[in-house]
């Protein structure tokens, strides 16, 4: 896949935030393309720059019977589609050195989860792709600690990389928020996102499924624009409590809108 007209990277502006927002995962085909052109439409609007997020699987899940994708080329083939459609730059995870290069065919943005944030290997077939690696920072890990992420990437030969911060485990079942790590990440040079509503997880509930605190998102968003995150980072869907996956702290897509145009006011008085 082309990757040349999706590099957003060189275009960023200090007087913008960007957003990367969509599913958990790709559930089916249809309702994917609902949201990216929903938020395609929304961000045109509002001039800001958005890239279209969906896991092609999902390898991280409490139960042996929780839902992990529709089958990966299919998955895979749905992201592309969208790119090409609405002229989206798509990110998606990979979990293993092995996906790097399949996932790469289709996608503009390689997404190292949290969990996998040190797997070498990982890594440095993301970098090797040439794609542009976003590394989510490992619950736990510092700000700090990331700069070793970054630096497995850039000295594989790829200079193209972001990193997410996404909470701090606080307990065994819930996250917070260190509002200095995006300073302290933005040091490495790269552009700091903040996943706003991973970061409001409560995982590893006795149920098994992953609970969440989605009435804080516009909190934690507005909290993260003042803070000086590049971008924010976003799970969406039509109806969070039918989602196949991290409903219990999506944002409802009929809300996206008005929580963007809050935040684009306060990056403006900034």
């Amino acid at each position: 896949m082309d990757n040349s007209k999706f590099d957003f990277l060189k275009g960023l502006r200090p007087d913008r935030f960007f957003l990367m927002a969509g599913p958990c995962v790709i559930e089916d085909e249809a309702s994917p393309l609902f949201i990216a052109e929903t938020l395609k439409n929304i961000c045109q609007n509002l001039d800001i720059p958005l890239i279209f997020k969906g896991s092609y699987r999902k390898a991280n899940r409490s139960r042996l019977d929780s839902f992990t994708g529709i089958g990966d080329e299919k998955a895979l083939k749905v992201l592309q589609r969208i790119s090409k459609e609405f002229e989206l730059p798509v990110v998606t995870d990979i979990h293993a050195a092995e996906e790097a290069f399949m996932a790469a065919e289709y996608v503009n943005i390689l997404q190292i989860p949290a969990f996998l944030c040190r797997q070498t290997d990982l890594l440095v077939a993301a970098a090797k792709t040439g794609k542009t690696v976003n590394i989510k920072k490992g619950q736990f890990l510092s700000g700090e600690a990331m700069g070793f992420a970054v630096e497995k990437v850039r000295q594989s030969g790829n200079d193209k990389v972001m990193l997410t911060e996404r909470g701090s485990m606080f307990g065994y079942q819930d996250l917070v928020v260190d509002f200095r790590n995006i300073a302290v990440m933005q040091k490495f040079g790269t552009p700091v996102i903040l996943d706003v509503t991973h970061s409001l997880q409560q995982p590893n509930q006795s149920s098994g499924i992953t609970g969440g605190q989605p009435e804080m998102i516009g909190l934690i968003a507005k909290a993260g624009i003042a803070a000086g995150a590049d971008g924010l980072f976003m799970e969406v869907h039509p109806e969070p409590s039918k989602a196949k996956s991290d409903g219990a702290n999506m944002l409802r897509l009929d809300l996206v809108e008005g929580l963007l145009k809050s935040l684009v006011r306060i990056k403006e008085v900034l």
